[in-house]
């Protein structure tokens, strides 16, 4: 072939490069919508308070608890924890993949030479040595350019490209919820350190008691059976103690797994859960939980993904159209190589599939149901996600009320508890007075500093059920807010 001139050349290239730009218009790739779904225009747990009672619900939503031991193991957490880790390398996994789905929509070039030895001997007879060689050197470039004219390539790595922020809103939904069981598991930390306290110190009144009724036993004034009754509650009151130890233990083991410590190495500060500040997130509007929370938006991502394979799967019923062009040079001496025998060769070829017993239209039938299958998905995602925004409002409310009445209760039963121990000492009280006001005083103490631990984790749960951390006006990704991720 005769090698054309670099004007000639020049107009083949640019009439190749204008074709796969008004091919490669054409989408079959469906009108995305999103799945309907019902939203009241308000919470119906919902209480309305005044602005400045609640926090918004943004990145490090933690530090509105006003602790700053929890701000540092959440900090420590996002930093070292392995589960999050895992999520982030998810995500360039996903970011990979969507390169390489991707590529199909750029030309590929290559380029490659050979050295042949032809070697010519003389007739049929000839010995070894005799006849002749030569050598010819070769440098070729290939291109080829596959025209998206049905927008198979593009809707391929567009769906790629959904999967891969889908992995970006997952490791958001691990990140939220690493950082509220962070929350939760240090809260629980707290309130069993004061449990215990408590424990503790109404089991050494039971003993000091004990010793009271044993000395006036002695004196004739206590039965036997007041002493063996005070036995059995003070031996009842250390029997709570190991049981409190164990829990307070093996959550300290969890929250060290949880913030990437090993347990043996892990010490926490000393504090108390009464110190610690609730906050009362702004729930905002039902709506808004679409754009917040981390694992609807994975949903809807995969669904705009499927709607993606759709396209790529109409594609396939209809011709692809591949160009190829071959330019390079040959010759027998290597310093001529680039100045002798060019080669130039640019074709096309035409492929469609008439008869595959129906491959295609079974992948487009799974395509099709794929995408209507996240599509339910996504509906039942977004009204799980108000059922727990409801329950956690729910949550709160009562869980006020419930401290408020335990804080009462408390009160009384602390109340009762010194008047019968002193009515006893003076003598003008049974001793049945004085056990069952120690046992209730125990149990309302206990279960106040257990409607506060309530109270906390409240707060958390509903920080975690409105997205915590997901920035809805900028579309900013949790994870990318916090640890610097680019989304």
């Amino acid at each position: 072939m005769t090698f054309p001139s670099r004007p000639a050349r020049g107009l083949a290239l640019a009439t190749l490069a204008a074709t796969a730009v008004l091919l490669g218009g054409c989408s079959l790739v469906p009108a995305y919508e999103r799945p309907q779904v019902d939203l009241a225009p308000r919470w119906n747990s919902y209480q309305a308070s005044p602005l400045g009672a609640t926090v918004p619900v943004q990145s490090g939503w933690w530090r509105s608890f006003g602790d700053p031991a929890l701000s540092a193991l959440e900090d420590r957490a996002l930093r070292d924890s392995p589960t999050l880790a895992q999520a982030r390398a998810r995500i360039e996994q996903a970011r990979g993949t969507a390169q390489s789905a991707g590529a199909a929509l750029y030309p590929t070039v290559s380029l490659n030479g050979t050295v042949d030895r032809v070697h010519n001997g003389s007739g049929t007879t000839a010995k070894v040595g005799s006849g002749s060689s030569s050598n010819t050197q070769s440098l070729f470039a290939q291109a080829g350019y596959e025209l998206d004219f049905w927008g198979k390539n593009r809707a391929a790595g567009d769906a790629a490209q959904a999967l891969a922020q889908a992995s970006v809103y997952d490791a958001d939904t691990v990140a939220l919820t690493l950082t509220a069981s962070v929350a939760d598991t240090y809260f629980q930390l707290l309130s069993l350190r004061e449990r215990l306290r408590l424990a503790q110190g109404i089991a050494d009144d039971a003993q000091r008691l004990l010793a009271l009724v044993q000395s006036q036993a002695d004196l004739g004034v206590a039965s036997s059976l007041q002493v063996e009754q005070q036995r059995s509650a003070a031996a009842s009151f250390a029997a709570a103690l190991p049981p409190l130890q164990q829990q307070l233990e093996q959550n300290s083991h969890l929250l060290a797994v949880l913030v990437g410590a090993t347990p043996e190495q892990f010490a926490l500060a000393d504090g108390g859960v009464q110190a610690v500040a609730v906050p009362q997130p702004q729930a905002g509007l039902p709506a808004s939980i679409l754009q917040r929370r981390p694992d609807i938006r994975a949903a809807e991502a995969r669904l705009q993904g499927a709607n993606f394979d759709i396209g790529v799967a109409r594609a396939t019923f209809y011709p692809s159209l591949a160009l190829t062009a071959n330019a390079g040079v040959t010759s027998a001496a290597l310093g001529q190589l680039l100045s002798s025998n060019p080669i130039l060769d640019i074709g096309a070829a035409l492929a469609q599939t008439l008869f595959d017993g129906g491959q295609r239209q079974g992948q487009l039938t799974v395509s099709r149901g794929r995408a209507t299958e996240l599509a339910a998905a996504y509906r039942g995602t977004v009204l799980g996600a108000l059922q727990e925004v409801e329950d956690g409002l729910s949550a709160t409310v009562h869980q006020r009320e419930l401290e408020a009445a335990a804080q009462d209760a408390a009160s009384s039963a602390q109340r009762a508890s010194t008047l019968a121990e002193a009515q006893y000492r003076l003598g003008s009280s049974d001793f049945l007075n004085v056990l069952t006001a120690q046992r209730t005083r125990a149990q309302a103490q206990d279960a106040l500093l257990q409607a506060r631990l309530g109270r906390l984790q409240a707060a958390v749960g509903l920080f975690r059920t409105l997205g915590g951390g997901f920035d809805a006006a900028s579309d900013t990704p949790f994870i990318s807010s916090i640890s610097g991720v680019t989304p």
